[in-house]
């Protein structure tokens, strides 16, 4: 890790924080990350709402 990344680690629990608020309330589905150049870009969600036979 050069000194460059160093800093930029202090970001982390930013985007933990968001992902736990994606997370929140979501039974099924998936937390995808995106990166571009070693950088997060963009958080996902794609949730899924399960039916149950006979509802």
């Amino acid at each position: 890790m050069n000194s460059t990344n160093v800093n930029e680690h202090f970001l982390i629990p930013d985007y933990v924080e968001k992902i736990e608020n994606l997370i929140s309330g979501m039974k099924y589905g998936t937390i995808t990350i995106v990166v571009q150049d070693g950088h997060i870009v963009q958080l996902e969600k794609n949730e899924k709402i399960r039916i149950k036979a006979g509802s």
